[in-house]
């Protein structure tokens, strides 16, 4: 207990963060055997257990992984805490599928092996905080039957998984898109499992279908979900549940304990349900968002986390009495009980001690040092509960004996952390005379006032400029008396799109069009904005594709967003409306519609609006927005 205490003592005052890309896709990563992998990392946490969550998407037949940029996956991650990546299978079948029917099924065999080892690599690397009692596996199609079956041979390493769409494991490629094969997954799953089977205790499963799906026979929505249910060992429950949520309904039915769910995505095709505003190759909007429902199912059911909820310190006080210091305040447990409170007491100069009490009926605690030295003091108090969870330190700063003569405070243990165009600084104060009055964080977009806790401090900024950034930081006291540190770090304020969207949010025009085609084609690239005199330019690495040089993003007048290098329609459009005349094609590219249906022939329809768009893939619409391009809609401005 006093090690934990130590310990927390130790991590809060010499706190060293390093640089976070969060809230971000990275694309194309070469990870776990796969040469491509999206790889989305959400600012948040998962709501349980420890750190965040991952959830492996893998992609249908004739399906890029690039369609799942567009199928709110972030949406998902951000509000459950997941990191998100999409591999592109490396030993793919006939129409570019997970080869599920074919070749060896082990945990040492082909993709299933690379999967595996995307799943540990990515968790076991610290940096990126993964929970591996929280990894989960899912799949659309061939990649639905290829995630059941990885998951039958690693239950130990895939806490769920979820499967959309998918033909029932051990079935053959006809069965895919003929007549539905009786399988009896349960038997085949535990096979699979062989050593691995008592993994399956903690496993939980959802099964999903669109109920206007042709492609594949939706007989093995209810199929694979009882096969599920049979390994698991557990009952249907009775009746469903209408879930509506992201523009569209499904119904959910639920076996015991949350251990297996089956959905059946209303109104929706041969695609991975995104839910509202999703679009892409077999990305369907009509449903609920799938990934999203996922997050919520694996949280709540998930059998291997920890849920217990760590006890919390409230109003600490400090005081001196004589040569001894007297210490009060809170300690709260809202699924328990606080069993222990850890106090440890040390000065500057050396010395101190450790103390242990508990809480009375009010969760009231109190505790008295025995004679000290005269010094300045960090006190740090932790609280621990019935199941062992351990509170944040709470720490501050008490003087025992009679104030030093002035002196200006003291700053250390400077860090940065840093996502996207934001950047958060903190660091330890301690001023002798506990007379600090400030400490103020000076960022190029302007000085932040620093919360203050304890001796600890932190400021954050956001919209701050690409490229080489750096932070000032002065503590001031009641005296006068300051002292100053500074740190540098670097902003990534690059945008990734593909050419159209480039061009339709205004980084980019036709005027180096050309050059820009010959090098990314239809792909997504990044681009980063760069002073050019007072003004900016959008431009890739190498500077051969880059854009106009004008307003730098966030000046007026700058890039909104909006439809800077666009085709307005003609007309004079009213304020706020944004308008753009294009091929259909164009439009989907851009995002500001999207398509389902033939292939050859899809039907087009507008984002947001889902008004249809006549002419299909190479019809010229013209359609607006008056909401920056959240809605759109067929037609010109008003």
């Amino acid at each position: 207990m006093i090690k934990k205490a130590l310990t927390a003592l130790a991590a809060a005052l010499f706190l060293v963060a390093a640089p976070v890309h969060a809230g971000s896709w990275q694309d194309n990563l070469s990870l776990g055997g796969f040469n491509n992998v999206h790889l989305y990392t959400p600012d948040t946490d998962s709501p349980v257990g420890a750190g965040k969550a991952l959830l492996i998407v893998l992609h249908g037949c004739t399906q890029s992984i690039n369609a799942y940029k567009t199928a709110n996956l972030e949406v998902a991650a951000e509000e459950y805490g997941m990191v998100v990546a999409v591999p592109d299978a490396m030993n793919k079948a006939g129409f570019s599928c997970w080869s599920y029917w074919q070749g060896s099924k082990s945990r040492s065999a082909g993709d299933y092996k690379n999967l595996i080892d995307l799943a540990n690599e990515l968790s076991g690397d610290g940096a990126r905080d993964i929970d591996p009692n929280q990894v989960y596996i899912a799949g659309l199609s061939s990649g639905a039957s290829f995630a059941n079956t990885t998951a039958c041979l690693a239950p130990d390493v895939f806490a769920g998984v979820g499967v959309s769409a998918g033909p029932s494991v051990g079935t053959s490629s006809s069965g895919a898109i003929g007549v539905c094969e009786q399988a009896n997954v349960e038997s085949r799953c535990r096979n699979l499992g062989g050593a691995y089977q008592s993994a399956f205790d903690t496993q939980v499963a959802s099964i999903a279908h669109g109920d206007a799906d042709t492609t594949v026979d939706t007989c093995y929505n209810r199929q694979n979900a009882e096969g599920m249910a049979g390994l698991y060992g557990v009952s249907e429950l009775s009746g469903s549940t209408v879930i509506s949520q992201d523009g569209g309904t499904a119904e959910e039915y639920l076996w015991q304990d949350g251990r297996v769910s089956m959905l059946w995505l209303n109104g929706l095709d041969h695609s991975w349900s995104g839910g509202q505003g999703a679009s892409g190759n077999y990305i369907g909007s009509a449903s609920i968002n799938y990934a999203r429902y996922l997050g919520e199912f694996f949280s709540q059911n998930n059998a291997r986390v920890n849920r217990n909820l760590a006890p919390s310190i409230d109003g600490l006080t400090l005081a001196a009495n004589g040569d001894a210091i007297q210490i009060g305040g809170q300690a709260d447990d809202e699924d328990g009980t606080v069993t222990a409170i850890t106090i440890v007491i040390e000065g500057l100069a050396g010395g101190g001690e450790t103390l242990t009490t508990t809480v009375d009926g009010g969760g009231a605690f109190q505790a008295t040092s025995g004679s000290l030295v005269d010094d300045l003091y960090t006190v740090a108090v932790t609280a621990e509960d019935n199941d062992g969870g351990e509170s944040d330190p709470a720490i501050d700063t008490v003087r025992v004996g009679p104030a030093p003569p002035p002196s200006a405070p003291v700053l250390s243990d400077i860090a940065v952390s840093v996502d996207g165009q934001c950047a958060t600084v903190s660091g330890q104060v301690v001023d002798e005379n506990q007379d600090l009055a400030s400490v103020t964080v000076t960022f190029a977009s302007g000085a932040v006032s620093a919360e203050l806790d304890g001796v600890h401090y932190s400021a954050r900024a956001c919209d701050l400029p690409g490229g080489a950034n750096s932070a000032s930081v002065e503590a001031l006291d009641q005296g006068g008396l300051a002292d100053n540190d500074q740190i540098d770090f670097q902003i990534d304020a690059g945008q990734v799109a593909t050419l159209d969207q480039h061009i339709s949010a205004g980084r980019l025009d036709y005027t180096n069009y050309a050059n820009c085609y010959l090098e990314y084609g239809t792909a997504t690239f990044k681009l980063t904005e760069q002073p050019n005199g007072d003004q900016c330019q959008w431009q890739d690495d190498d500077a051969s594709c880059s854009g106009p040089v004008q307003a730098c993003a966030g000046d007026d007048g700058g890039d909104d967003g909006g439809d800077n290098g666009g085709d307005n329609g003609g007309g004079d459009p009213q304020p706020g409306c944004q308008q753009e005349s294009a091929y259909n094609y164009y439009h989907k590219t851009a995002g500001r519609a999207y398509s389902t249906g033939n292939y050859l022939t899809p039907d087009y329809f507008a984002q947001g609006s889902d008004q249809p768009m006549a002419g299909s893939t190479w019809g010229n619409t013209t359609l607006y927005s008056s909401d920056g391009g959240a809605t759109w809609q067929v037609g010109t401005c008003p």
